[in-house]
């Protein structure tokens, strides 16, 4: 089964500021395999927040949040290693 995938606002707003083509298609690949599996070799369940995971691509990473039952994922989240936990 395919799940279905769902940018925040926030996430829609990062894709959309950015001037880097090859990062733009890189974040876009990594979230489109979402679709296949929501938990890629690789991923992390970030501790202390349930079912939330986060995947890294280059310095940046996605965080996002797995509905099994509903098999959907919400990425809530993109930016810089050095600023996504901060928010």
């Amino acid at each position: 089964m395919r799940n279905s995938v769902f940018l925040s606002r926030r996430a829609e707003n990062f894709l959309a500021g950015l001037r880097d083509a090859k990062l733009y298609s890189r974040l876009r690949a990594a979230i489109d395999d979402l679709r296949e599996n929501a938990r890629p070799s690789g991923c992390v369940k970030l501790a202390g927040e349930p079912d939330l995971y986060r995947i890294r691509v280059r310095d940046y990473r996605i965080i996002y949040q797995v509905n099994d039952p509903k098999l959907t994922v919400l990425v809530l989240s993109i930016g810089h290693r050095r600023e996504i936990y901060r928010r």
